[in-house]
């Protein structure tokens, strides 16, 4: 054994260099025989530590040296440290030694490939290390002094739960996280604090909750004891533990299991057991009457279900059971003796179910058991219904192209005072189009002439002038984008409707007083209104596997500009869909659509010379159009099941609706003071239901 004597006080006159080089060569000297050695310890042989003040990075070499370690030393690692031990130690403990007082001093020894790197603590997490999992001997394989990060995967506890109560055990400069995907721990400090962690977790992670108890009622309801035994255990304050906010394992959970009409119970320890049950064995007694006897007029709340739909339904229920009944308890009898007994399990008016609908509740006379059998139905029955979000995108897109060309001309035939004179010419159309309409217009000047370029010629007869040509040009064009998005929503099974147009009268009968002597007979019209423009009609039923079935008429209809003064009625041009579909939830389907593509062509000429090339275009007038138009359904059914759907729907279409509002507010204006359109409030999230929809 030998003795490094490397005391390097601030007064001494051996240089920090000679203890370096003597170092060096300890280390270099390799194994000798004791005899050669001359103060060199041999590899693997005790050594006595005595440091005072020395500085860091000569110790870390010399710990490099006498343990074969490859160590360098950050450049912000600065200062001295002491160490020093009273008897000889192994180079392995001398090396741990040294990693404690660094870890005294804010720095620490990070493992990386081969490579120790002294570096400040803070930067430790960041500069690589091990990386283990909550293995007891993975952990005791690495220096107690050094970084891990170290990952601590939970069978029964919440791991958000265990970040307050560990956190002020782990070193400010190290850290602690949470997966909450596979409930674990991720924490990267000492790995003797590790080792402790570990301990305390693995005491902290254990089952709070008790296995799971069946507890089979004799009297009372499982559906309606539950959720009163709950609201008793929670105002108790026991139906959870201090600090276990959003943690279900520290719960007291019931719930009801109709079939067989009893409690499912798990909750977090034997006394909250005992504490259920007490309270169940309470409640759970026979009903009794004014007599003692046992009373057997129900009353049952529907939450979802209409009464008097739901009683109809179970009195149709209980009259084919007991028909059923009868006629397998009876044996045959002959002729009308059969029919009577099963005429006589019809049940009488009102039955054993009567609905009440101001309170929206039935009333049941039955026995017991027979109750018990109708709640399970009720129970079944009563479940919130899944609403259908319909939206639906109508497009329809025209295009429109006319053309005209044709010229006229008008001639007189012979000299002024002839007592015969002829006419020659040609004239198409009628009113602004035809030249002889225009003539003896001009001559009152009330001449208009038809829409489109025209050119012509006027001839002076006697100071008047006479028009004798005219050439017209016309081409026109039009189009039209059509886009109707009715949107609905309706229960499951419900159907819904939606109008958006006009309500338009229709004549469909009159009578007057003609031939008749003065006010013996009133005359009158009858009129008949349909509703003519934009029209959505569906019903739902979605199915198990989440798709809907929907029976659609889709309607739209116009009233002709043309027919609306004629003294029949106006004339509406309709198109109709009728279909069933099934569709999954949230896509789209197309429901149909129109196609079409008309043309027209329409051409006055006479004969033979408008047959001429180029020069019959003087004899003759043409006119051409086409019309294209297509229209196309879309539909996109969107299952609503609860609540918070409803209420996310219903928000977004309110911000929609809110922020066109905010859009079309008024341009600020000093000259005219009005500078702000309506707007609705803002409304959000679980406030909705408790803000005015309209500011007072």
């Amino acid at each position: 054994m030998k003795q490094i004597p490397l005391n390097t006080p601030r007064n001494t006159t051996i240089s920090i260099a000679v203890q370096i080089c003597l170092v060096l060569a300890m280390g270099l000297v390799g194994p000798v025989s004791q005899a050669q050695s001359t103060g060199a310890p041999q590899k693997g042989e005790p050594i006595t530590l005595n440091f005072s003040n020395a500085e860091i990075e000569v110790v870390a070499r010399t710990m490099a040296a006498i343990t074969g370690r490859n160590v360098v030393v950050d450049p912000r690692v600065k200062g001295t440290i002491n160490l020093v031990s009273e008897k000889p130690v192994s180079p392995t403990v001398a090396y741990n030694q040294f990693l404690a007082v660094l870890r005294l001093q804010g720095y620490t020894v990070v493992d990386a490939a081969g490579l120790d790197k002294v570096v400040p603590e803070a930067d430790a997490k960041l500069q690589g290390g091990s990386v283990t999992l909550a293995d007891p001997s993975a952990t005791e394989r690495v220096t107690a002094n050094q970084i891990v990060t170290q990952i601590f995967k939970l069978n029964y506890e919440t791991a958000a739960n265990l970040v307050p109560v560990l956190r002020p055990l782990i070193s400010p400069n190290n850290t602690i996280n949470v997966n909450p995907g596979n409930n674990s721990l991720i924490i990267t400090d000492y790995a003797d604090n590790l080792r402790r962690m570990g301990r305390i977790i693995a005491a902290l992670d254990v089952s709070n909750a008790t296995d799971i108890e069946i507890i089979p009622l004799q009297h009372a309801i499982a559906i309606d004891l539950a959720p009163l035994v709950l609201r008793l255990i929670e105002s108790s304050g026991a139906g959870g533990a201090p600090g276990a906010q959003g943690d279900a394992s520290f719960r007291t959970t019931l719930v009801a299991e109709p079939r067989s009409n009893a409690l499912i119970l798990r909750a977090a320890n034997p006394a909250r057991v005992a504490l259920v049950k007490s309270l169940i064995t309470k409640l759970d007694r026979p009903t009794s009457g004014a007599n003692g006897a046992a009373g057997n007029i129900y009353v049952v709340y529907l939450k979802n279900a209409d009464a008097t739909k739901l009683a109809t339904t179970l009195r149709a229920a209980i009259s084919s059971d007991a028909r059923g009944g009868a006629a397998a308890s009876t044996p045959p009898a002959a002729g009308g003796a059969a029919a009577t007994t099963v005429a006589s399990s019809q049940p009488s008016t009102g039955g054993q179910i009567q609905a009440d609908p101001s309170t929206n509740a039935l009333i049941i006379t039955a026995t017991e058991p027979q109750y018990r059998q109708l709640r399970a139905v009720i129970d079944k029955l009563d479940g919130r219904r899944a609403q259908v979000f319909m939206e639906s995108l109508i497009v329809e897109v025209s295009a429109d192209k006319a053309a005209e060309f044709g010229i006229q001309w008008q001639g007189p035939i012979g000299k002024d005072g002839d007592s015969v004179i002829g006419l020659l010419g040609t004239n198409f159309g009628t009113g602004g189009k035809n030249i002889i309409d225009l003539a003896i217009k001009a001559a009152s000047r009330e001449s208009v002439p038809g829409r489109g370029f025209n050119f012509g010629a006027a001839q002076n007869i006697n100071g008047v002038y006479v028009l004798g040509f005219l050439g017209r040009f016309l081409e026109e064009t039009g189009s039209g984008n059509v886009l109707s998005t009715p949107n609905l929503l309706t229960l499951d099974n419900e159907e819904a409707k939606i109008v958006v147009g006009q309500n338009v009268p229709f004549l469909t009968g009159q009578f007057t007083n003609t031939g008749a002597s003065a006010g013996s007979v009133n005359p009158f019209q009858t009129i008949e209104r349909k509703d003519v423009g934009l029209t959505l009609k569906f019903k739902p039923q979605i199915s198990e596997n989440g798709s809907i079935r929907l029976s659609v008429y889709q309607e739209v209809s116009n009233v002709l500009a043309s027919t609306v003064s004629n003294s029949s009625g106006p004339t509406t041009s309709k198109r109709t869909i009728e279909s069933n579909v099934i569709v999954e939830d949230g896509a789209i389907v197309v429901l149909g659509g129109l196609l079409q593509d008309e043309y027209v062509g329409g051409q006055e000429k006479v004969p033979g010379l408008g047959d001429v090339p180029f020069l019959g275009n003087l004899f003759k007038s043409e006119t051409r159009s086409r019309k294209k138009t297509n229209l196309m359904v879309f539909l996109r059914p969107t299952v609503v099941r609860d609540a918070q759907a409803t209420l996310q729907l219903s928000q977004d279409r309110y911000d929609q609706m809110r922020s066109g509002q905010r859009e079309l507010q008024p341009t600020p204006s000093l000259m005219v003071p009005v500078n702000e359109g309506p707007q609705l409030p803002a409304v959000g999230g679980a406030a909705a239901a408790t803000q005015p929809l309209v500011k007072p």
